[in-house]
């Protein structure tokens, strides 16, 4: 029995002369002149969720939304148009987003009855583009949340907190020293909460002032303010690509973006800083042909802040940019939503991978 539950595959007609595909970590299928499959792979059999037994019950095209593209594409290749053709598919899934799959298509000669040689990679470019989206879509659904509830929040505060006031200047003399207490929580509470709103509202309050930004002089900053607060334990290495030209931007919320995430880092590394062997990173590097938010830069910074502090959660991980989310006792969660923020507004985007010993925020800025 195979891993869908039907007897183990015998090798098809054409499966012989190509049994060492099944070794390939690849998606493999051969097909004949009019697309029907005839040979899959394991990895085939695992992309597409069917078995081989269960795909020789289709033509190949019948499965991707995009089908008659890989029709025609396989028509060129029996025509011998092209040694070997290429095309980006739309697998449908049920009950499952659709998958982005390379294909490339190749004809195997005159010889073997018009077979055909189809090789299907999943789409990790794509994946990354559907991912940026999703993170874009939520980010702004996130900043219209944050806006309606901060100012529900903040008119109704400004009322308890006049009240609390008003009642404290009405209490008689003999009852003020026993009442004061509770007037004085109300209005010390009412004050924290505003605090809070006024921080979830900044991101969209500050202007964005525009100038001539040394990414550098940006990071040297930060390790200058991350040292202070931690002069011992920590080391802070530089990696900087000296070539990287200026570019414009609002070099304070750049500050802002660095020095977020690099105190975040340092908070975390707080073990291994007693241990004396905590250690961040700032790299830069130039980035050519990326795509940000849907356009595509011919140059972009690349700028990475890494630690090999004990990695983020993983129930919070992807979760981290949303505000109010913070993996630290005490912590705000207002500083990466609000880092995230700022890198959207230079058009860029701000990543995050995360395992035991090694956090990696990638940043991505276009550049001139």
């Amino acid at each position: 029995m195979n891993a869908h539950g039907e007897p183990a595959r015998a090798a098809g007609p054409s499966a012989g002369p190509f049994a060492g595909l099944d070794l390939l970590a690849s998606a493999v299928l051969l097909t004949d002149g009019a697309g029907q499959v005839r040979y899959a792979n394991p990895a085939a059999e695992n992309l597409l969720e069917l078995s081989l037994k269960s795909l020789q019950r289709y033509k190949l095209p019948d499965l991707f939304a995009n089908g008659a593209e890989l029709s025609a594409l396989c028509a060129q290749a029996l025509a011998h148009q092209y040694a070997d053709l290429r095309q980006d598919l739309t697998l449908q899934r049920v009950g499952r987003e659709p998958l982005h799959v390379n294909s490339i298509v190749s004809a195997l000669g005159d010889s073997n009855g018009g077979e055909l040689l189809i090789e299907l990679r999943e789409n990790v470019q794509q994946l990354k583009l559907d991912r940026e989206e999703r993170i874009l879509d939520q980010s702004q659904a996130n900043k219209e949340l944050i806006r309606n509830l901060a100012h529900e929040i903040k008119n109704p505060l400004g009322g308890i907190r006049g009240a609390a006031q008003l009642l404290e200047l009405e209490l008689p003399p003999h009852h003020l020293a026993d009442l004061q207490e509770y007037t004085q929580v109300i209005i010390k509470e009412a004050d924290r909460l505003q605090t809070l709103v006024d921080r979830l509202l900044a991101p969209h309050r500050k202007p964005h002032i525009v100038g001539d930004v040394n990414i550098h002089e940006v990071c040297e900053r930060v390790r200058s303010l991350i040292l202070a607060e931690f002069p011992q334990g920590l080391t802070i290495r530089r990696d900087y690509d000296a070539s990287i030209p200026e570019f414009r931007g609002d070099m304070e919320q750049l500050i802002q973006v660095v020095l977020n995430i690099a105190h975040n880092a340092a908070q975390a590394l707080a073990g291994r800083i007693a241990a004396g062997d905590a250690e961040i990173v700032l790299r830069t590097r130039v980035a050519r042909q990326v795509t940000l938010a849907k356009v595509r830069y011919g140059l972009a910074l690349d700028l990475h802040i890494i630690d090999n502090g004990p990695g983020i959660a993983p129930e919070i991980r992807d979760r981290i940019f949303y505000p109010l989310v913070s993996g630290r006792d005490g912590g705000s969660g207002l500083g990466l939503t609000l880092a995230q923020t700022f890198v959207q507004q230079h058009l860029g985007v701000i990543e995050c991978e995360s395992r035991p010993g090694l956090t990696d925020f990638r940043i991505l800025l276009p550049l001139p």
